[in-house]
């Protein structure tokens, strides 16, 4: 079940994904996320939008930690909170390259989306405004709108190594282009991901894409799959098709709102479970097992080869 994720030996291929605003799901919010990772012994990776600040997180647990990032129209921002993150014992800078301007979440809008008085974006606090405007609709989108550089582009990865000796894994890439383009631009890693299929209506499932990003980087830097992972069957099929290890969102945040710590800990645990299960029944004794040919392209079943 073990694996390596940019050198770093972990018990298990889920790793947590970047999800904003965990206070929102349970008072302890990304602290109590953190000690479940680093209770079962994974990564987490920390949203730039987190309701603690990553100090704070950092200091909740002795896991280990990457940290996402948005590119603000004010470079010092990003910049400060690279050092930050560095400085804290943060291991990887993950670089989210799908949100130069938020995608139209209508539901946001309708319900006029802004944060309660005892959640806000911890990080930012002494940098800039982060004070949510819903007055027009959707305070997130607004505050997106005013904040975002849309000018990011592939170069700006060199900007961020110049700024870093953390590794860059870019998460957003869809596409085996996209895909090339990041190695060349000098990324370490890959997250083939769609934003939780919030960005963009119509949108590829990560799973769909994968197999295009896997064929484009042929094994010259590490490629790992975010979004749609509800089951351990679905961390097997991503394997199947050239991931290196899964990053898991909303269950997560399920969890969290379930039972805090403890519910974090059980969904991690239920899809190591399942995953055991599924490379025990196809045959697998590790994940290094798992191969193409254990999944029917046509007919999405497993292939049982014992």
């Amino acid at each position: 079940m073990s694996t390596s994720v940019l050198g770093f030996k972990v018990p298990m291929p889920i790793m947590v994904a970047p999800t904003a605003l965990h206070k929102l799901a349970h008072p302890e919010g990304e602290l109590a996320t953190a000690r479940a990772a680093s209770s079962v012994g994974t990564i987490m990776v920390l949203s730039f939008s987190s309701s603690y600040n990553l100090e704070e997180v950092a200091g909740a647990s002795s896991g280990l930690k990457f940290f996402q990032l948005y590119v603000y129209n004010d470079r010092k921002i990003a910049e400060s909170l690279v050092v930050r993150a560095e400085n804290a014992g943060f291991k990887a800078i993950v670089l989210t390259g799908d949100t130069p301007r938020l995608g139209r979440r209508e539901a946001d809008i309708k319900n006029r989306f802004t944060l309660p008085p005892n959640v806000t974006l911890k990080n930012l606090e002494g940098l800039m405004s982060v004070e949510l405007d819903e007055s027009k609709g959707s305070g997130l989108e607004a505050y997106a709108s005013n904040t975002m550089d849309r000018s990011l582009s592939w170069k700006d990865i060199g900007w961020l190594k110049s700024i870093t000796q953390l590794p860059i894994l870019v998460k957003g890439v869809l596409t085996g282009e996209d895909a090339s383009l990041a190695i060349n631009a000098g990324a370490s890693g890959i997250i083939v991901s769609n934003h939780g299929a919030r960005q963009l209506d119509g949108v590829l499932p990560t799973i769909v894409a994968l197999e295009e990003v896997v064929n484009a980087v042929q094994g010259r830097i590490p490629v790992y799959l975010d979004g749609g992972v509800r089951r351990g069957t679905d961390i097997f099929k991503a394997f199947a098709l050239g991931a290196q290890a899964v990053l898991v969102g909303r269950p997560v945040i399920y969890g969290l709102a379930s039972d805090g710590q403890a519910g974090v800990e059980k969904v991690l645990k239920l899809l190591s479970d399942e995953l055991e299960l599924v490379m025990s029944l196809c045959g697998c004794c590790s994940v290094d097992d798992i191969k193409p040919s254990h999944i029917d392209r046509a007919s999405d079943f497993f292939s049982s080869r014992l």
